[in-house]
C-alpha cells in the first residue's frame, strides 16, 4: 500500500506542477477596447483579464502606431468603435511570435502617442492605456497674453467651472445607471451657459465632453484661462445610503475639517487612478506648489476662496438641504492653484435616493445651477476684481445684484453680508420694517 500511495502523491505533485506552468503561461485576454476624443489628443482603453507588459512604437509611410502585448490574446469587439473624428481610421490586430500579441493603428495624421498600464483600481480592472496626442504645427503656438490697463479696461469676470470625472472615470454611480460624470457636466453646462448671458462675465468649461482630464491638468488649465474662480462640480457618494445635503469645499493647508471631508478628498485624489494618469502619485509632492503653499499669496488665495465659497454655499442652501452650513475644508489635489481662488461644490450624494432622484432630473439640475451662479455674482459684485466691467459699473453707481431670502436670514445679517446699513436696505427695497419672508427677492445697491 505505501507504494501506491507514494506513486499517487508523485502523480498529484507533478499534476500540480503542470497547472502551475499552465496557468503561469495562460494568455491574457483582451476583453473590451473603448475610446474617448478629447480637444488635443484621443485616448484608447484596453481592458485586460490580467496585467501585461507591453512595447509602443510608430512608423511613417503611412503613419502607423503599433503595440506590442506580450502573453495575450485579442477577444474585444471593436466593430461598434467610433472612429470618426479622431486620428484612428482603423484598428487591426495580430498572434504575434507564437503567444503574444500585434495591434496596429492607422493613422490619418502623424500624432505624439504615449503608454502606461494602470492596475486594478476602486473597482476598475486592469488596463492598458493608450494616448494619440495631437501634434500641434509649430506656427500655431497659444496666443500671446495681454495684460489689460487697469485703469481703463472693463474686461469680463473669468470663470473657469470643471465638471469633475469623465472618460472611463464614472465617478460616483447611482440608481437606474445615474453617472455623477453625467450629473455634474450637465450642471457644469448650464452654470456656463448662465453665467455668459450675464453682461461682464465668461465663462468656460474646463472638459466639454465625456473624457478624462487629470486633476492637476484641470487647474493648470483653469490658470492658463486667466481665471478670476475655479469651480469644480461634484456630487460623491458615501457609504451609507442615509448620508445627505449639499456641500462647499476650499483648500485645507493642514488637516480636513471633519470626516466626511478626509472621505471626499481622498475619494476625487483617487481619480487619477481610476481616470488613467501614467506615473501618478496621491502624494502631489509638487516641489513648486510646496513652496507656494507657504507663501503670502497662497494665504490670499485661500482668503478668497472661502469668501466666494460662503457665497455660493448659502445661494446654494435656499434651494437644496445643506449637510454643513459653514464652508468645509480639505486636502483636494484639483484645488491647489496657487493664485486661482478655488472650490469645491459638492452638489448632493448621488448615493442617497432622494437626492439622486434630484439630480437625476434636468429641471433641478439647472434650478440648482441658477443658484450657484447667484453666489458667483453676490461674491463679485461685492469683491470685483480690479480692471474687471463689474468694478467699473459699481464705481459709477451703476447695477445692481439681487439676493433671495432663505430660511434663518434676517435683515440685518444680509446688510452685513453685502457690507451696507439696514437703513439702505429698506430704503432701497421699500420695506418700512424689518419683517421678511423666505422666497422674497431683495435688490442690493452698490455698497
Amino acid at each position: 500500500m505505501a507504494p501506491v500511495r507514494l506513486k499517487a502523491r508523485v502523480a498529484l505533485m507533478l499534476l500540480g506542477a503542470v497547472l502551475l506552468v499552465s496557468q503561469a503561461h495562460a494568455a491574457t485576454d483582451v476583453e473590451g477596447v473603448r475610446l474617448w476624443r478629447a480637444p488635443d489628443h484621443t485616448r484608447l482603453v484596453f481592458d485586460l483579464s490580467a496585467p501585461v507588459t507591453h512595447d509602443l512604437f510608430t512608423l511613417d509611410g503611412p503613419e502607423r502606431v503599433v503595440i506590442d502585448v506580450s502573453n495575450a490574446q485579442f477577444k474585444a469587439d471593436i466593430a461598434k468603435l467610433n472612429l470618426s473624428e479622431t486620428p484612428i481610421k482603423s484598428i487591426r490586430y495580430a498572434p504575434r511570435n507564437g503567444s503574444d500579441l500585434r495591434v496596429v493603428l492607422d493613422l490619418s495624421v502623424r500624432v505624439k502617442p504615449d503608454s502606461f498600464f494602470l492596475q486594478r483600481q476602486a473597482g476598475a480592472g486592469d488596463r492598458l492605456v493608450v494616448d494619440l496626442k495631437d501634434v500641434v504645427p509649430s506656427n500655431e503656438g497659444p496666443p500671446p497674453v495681454t495684460v489689460p490697463d487697469v485703469e481703463t479696461s472693463k474686461r469680463d469676470i473669468i470663470v473657469a467651472i470643471d465638471a469633475g470625472h469623465g472618460g472611463e472615470d464614472p465617478g460616483a454611480l447611482g440608481p437606474n445607471g445615474l453617472r455623477e460624470k453625467d450629473v455634474v457636466l450637465s450642471i457644469a453646462k448650464a452654470i456656463v451657459d448662465k453665467l455668459n448671458a450675464e453682461p461682464g462675465y465668461t465663462a468656460k468649461l474646463i472638459r466639454t465632453g465625456d473624457y478624462y482630464v487629470p486633476l492637476r491638468e484641470r487647474r493648470n488649465i483653469a490658470r492658463r484661462m486667466q481665471a478670476d474662480l475655479f469651480m469644480s462640480i461634484h456630487a460623491d457618494a458615501f457609504t451609507k445610503p442615509s448620508a445627505r445635503g449639499a456641500s462647499v469645499f476650499a483648500l485645507s493647508r493642514s488637516g480636513a475639517t471633519s470626516e466626511m471631508a478626509r472621505f471626499l478628498a481622498q475619494r476625487e485624489n483617487e481619480s487619477d487612478l481610476i481616470g488613467g494618469v501614467g506615473s501618478v502619485s496621491l502624494e502631489d509632492k509638487d516641489e513648486v506648489l510646496a513652496g507656494v503653499l507657504v507663501d503670502l499669496s497662497m494665504t490670499a488665495t485661500l482668503g478668497a476662496s472661502l469668501q466666494v465659497g460662503d457665497y455660493v454655499l448659502k445661494s446654494m442652501g435656499q434651494m437644496a438641504h445643506l449637510h454643513k452650513r459653514h464652508v468645509e475644508q480639505a486636502g483636494f489635489a484639483v484645488l491647489k492653484s496657487p493664485d486661482v481662488p478655488s472650490i469645491l461644490v459638492e452638489t448632493g450624494f448621488i448615493s442617497n435616493p432622494t437626492e439622486a432622484k434630484n439630480l437625476g432630473s434636468r429641471n433641478y439640475r439647472v434650478k440648482l445651477a441658477s443658484q450657484l451662479v447667484s453666489g458667483v455674482k453676490q461674491y463679485f459684485y461685492q469683491y470685483p476684481p480690479a480692471g474687471s466691467y463689474i468694478a467699473w459699473q459699481k464705481q459709477n453707481g451703476g447695477g445692481e445684484t439681487q439676493y433671495t431670502i432663505g430660511s434663518g436670514d434676517t435683515l440685518s445679517e444680509i446688510a452685513k453680508r453685502f457690507n451696507i446699513s439696514v437703513s439702505r436696505l429698506q430704503q432701497h427695497n421699500g420695506l418700512d420694517n424689518h419683517v421678511i419672508k423666505v422666497g422674497q427677492v431683495l435688490r442690493i445697491p452698490t455698497s
